[in-house]
């Protein structure tokens, strides 16, 4: 049974989503507002939470910003923008997933397998992989910089790890999408870029000034170690 928090405002759309996912065997708590789903997600422990960007007490960015100060819960946005701008705001916040209104109950259903499978999604590996001074150790689940641990979120983690478990290949977004994101099909390209900033700024580089992260235009991105380049 999934444990699932809705924090939606609109109470027809809490009544039909609630329904059609305890129909489906979910325990489903509500929240018609920003601050009332914080404190649940605090008291409730939910595996997933839907969030809703239009609340009526906090703009759902800084409630997404507030809810990552306090839990790696896995937060499928929900919005009525599909605009690149809104998406990767939503992204870049800490959202793991976002689904557009108006959307089927089927969809939502199938966003929240995907991300509950990619939050328990095992890394893998017997040690930890070093690339100059850069080291991620899988079983831990931590990784640093020069001996500086860098706080990464949970994709971010696995991004980095498959890319330097493939140091010196060049890896496709393809690939990408389908090993983190679990999204064999292909996908919104976007997130893997968005993704790729964060890391970027966390190892103290930029797209244009690469050390470790290299993009290969129309290909993918190669990990590597700044004294080969």
């Amino acid at each position: 049974m999934t444990r699932i928090l809705l924090v939606e405002d609109d109470a027809a759309i809490r009544r039909a989503l609630r329904r059609s996912l305890e129909d489906q065997g979910d325990a489903v708590a509500v929240a018609p507002d920003g601050m009332t789903g914080l404190r649940l997600v605090l008291s409730e422990q939910p595996d997933v939470v839907l969030l809703d960007l239009g609340l009526p007490d906090v703009d759902g960015l800084r409630m997404l910003g507030m809810l990552r100060g306090v839990s790696d819960v896995p937060v499928i946005v929900v919005t009525a923008q599909d605009d690149d701008r809104t998406v990767v705001k939503a992204l870049d916040a800490g959202a793991d997933d976002y689904v557009v209104k108006p959307f089927g109950t089927e969809q939502v259903q199938a966003r929240i397998r995907a991300v509950l499978r990619r939050a328990s999604r095992p890394t893998g590996g017997e040690g930890p992989v070093v690339v100059a001074g850069l080291s991620i150790d899988p079983r831990s689940r931590s990784a640093s910089l020069d001996g500086e641990r860098l706080e990464l979120s949970r994709k971010e983690f696995d991004l980095l790890f498959l890319l330097a478990s493939r140091s010196g290949e060049v890896v496709t977004k393809r690939e990408l999408l389908a090993e983190v994101w679990q999204q064999p099909y292909g996908g919104a390209e976007r997130t893997v870029d968005v993704h790729l900033s964060w890391l970027r700024r966390k190892l103290g580089e930029t797209a244009a000034q690469p050390r470790y992260l290299h993009s290969v235009r129309g290909v993918g991105v190669r990990l590597a170690d700044p004294g080969d380049e």
